[in-house]
């Protein structure tokens, strides 16, 4: 068989023996044939059938991405065997953009309002020309309102706190419904943990220090953020030919945005 033209794809198979496997199924697929945008994961196609012992099995086919993951060129100690590579100024900022393009298309673009629920660097792919891609739905919510009803914390589900530690906004744990004021908080620690090159859930944020907090501190002066800036976002831009000064204001106002974004909501 010749594989020459093949195309390559990449393919999510369920653990249906994991809780909530098939809600996850069933929701990735409603929210994916709904929405079309050139910063979403494009889905090829679903399958839902018996595997070769008759059990259950599900799986979703993605168009491939074949940078991976923003966690994986965030972190790249985090996978083994894999040589350094790191992400330069420009990178970030137009993947910044790109997520944010996103979210504006699944918050007020479509029929129906969407909130994804679970914006994190795992969960953004990067293809051939490093342009970002939201993906894994699973999470995702319609914000499915009555006539004349405006609560911005209504939605299809109550039940559970909805996302992923550390990118999980503090009024999840409180009661309140999925909204799409949850995602902006998402991107906002997507956006401090892109050019501080921090996790939120680092072993350093503990005893009541978050990454936000870590941020807030330093942002008394625009000096003392550049400090906690990435190092390897130092490294890779050495060569590029920006006044330091041009530097610095781009890396404030991103860390200012990050610090807006990620507010308590009143």
């Amino acid at each position: 068989m010749n594989y020459e033209n093949a195309d390559i794809v990449a393919v999510k198979v369920l653990n249906l023996q994991q809780h909530g496997a098939f809600r996850s199924f069933m929701s990735e697929c409603e929210a994916l044939r709904s929405i079309r945008h050139r910063n979403l994961v494009k889905i090829l196609t679903s399958c839902s059938s018996l595997d070769h012992r008759g059990n259950d099995f599900m799986a979703l086919v993605f168009e491939y991405m074949p940078n991976g993951s923003l966690e994986e060129w965030l972190h790249p100690n985090a996978r083994e065997n894999r040589p350094f590579r790191s992400l330069s100024l420009i990178q970030r900022m137009n993947i910044a953009v790109d997520v944010a393009l996103a979210l504006e298309y699944l918050h007020h673009e479509g029929s129906v309002p969407i909130v994804h629920c679970d914006l994190k660097p795992s969960n953004v792919l990067l293809d051939n020309d490093m342009t970002a891609h939201v993906g894994d739905f699973g999470l995702a919510k319609f914000l499915r309102q009555p006539p004349h009803e405006s609560s911005e914390h209504s939605s299809t589900s109550t039940v559970g706190i909805k996302g992923s530690i550390g990118y999980v906004p503090p009024e999840y744990g409180m009661g309140c419904k999925p909204s799409r004021l949850g995602d902006v908080y998402s991107y906002g620690i997507l956006l401090l943990e892109m050019f501080t090159g921090m996790s939120p859930v680092d072993d350093k944020f503990k005893d009541g220090l978050s990454l936000r907090g870590y941020v807030h501190a330093a942002a008394a002066s625009p000096e003392h953020l550049m400090d906690i800036m990435d190092r390897n976002l130092h490294s890779v831009d050495n060569d590029v030919a920006y006044r330091e000064e041009c530097v610095r204001d781009c890396v404030v106002s991103v860390f200012n945005c990050g610090l807006s974004c990620t507010n308590d909501a009143t």
